[in-house]
């Protein structure tokens, strides 16, 4: 079955840790280590619950601010702060682009209600792609089975005319067992080697 869609999870893929220097900068400010802070960020009940759509990205971050004493009106400088090491994998936005010549895009991730907000405005990659699956939107989050399905109804395409590409090893082998080809993102040099097994680039 021949490749037809292409489809990039968006955290630690398309968007990078480029300089860890704020955050650490943050934590210290506010007096916790910066791994109490991440996981206040991305793996507390309030960012998983977000993630799925059970809360709003705004009452996310009010129960982070909650968390570390930060009232209200300090937040949006705190958010600004937190993000802004992050920088654009540009190799992989190049990538897209000529990708589009042959196969169809999507984006499959895990992540808030603000993810098109972010893809329009701080981030604006989001017009490269033809599908955006976004867990908040619809409820359900990798590795659930049924995401990737969706990701590839979408696209009208089938499973195995798919290769999904993650940094989540859980992840690809969820895509895998779902009948998506799925390759475990590490760094681009790997990633274009193992496109290339798949002749999808040359």
């Amino acid at each position: 079955m021949s490749i037809r869609a292409v489809i990039f999870d968006f955290g630690s893929v398309l968007v990078l840790m480029g300089d860890e220097a704020p955050r650490l900068a943050l934590a210290e400010q506010l007096g916790v280590p910066l791994k109490e802070l991440n996981r206040l960020v991305f793996d507390s009940e309030t960012a998983i619950k977000a993630m799925i759509g059970e809360l709003t990205i705004e009452q996310h971050w009010q129960a982070v601010g909650t968390a570390l004493g930060v009232p209200l009106d300090e937040m949006p400088a705190l958010i600004a702060e937190f993000w802004s090491g992050d920088v654009i994998n540009e190799e992989l936005v190049d990538l897209i682009r000529k990708l589009h010549q042959d196969y169809k895009v999507g984006l499959l991730s895990n992540a808030w209600d603000d993810l098109r907000q972010v893809l329009d405005t701080r981030i604006p990659i989001g017009h490269l792609f033809d599908d955006l699956v976004i867990s908040a939107e619809v409820g359900m989050g990798k590795p659930a089975p049924g995401i990737y399905h969706l990701a590839v109804e979408r696209l009208a395409v089938q499973p195995g005319e798919a290769v999904f590409i993650d940094d989540v090893l859980a992840n690809v082998e969820a895509a895998r067992a779902t009948g998506l080809n799925a390759i475990h993102y590490q760094n681009n040099p790997q990633l274009f080697s193992d496109l290339r097994t798949y002749n999808i680039i040359a």
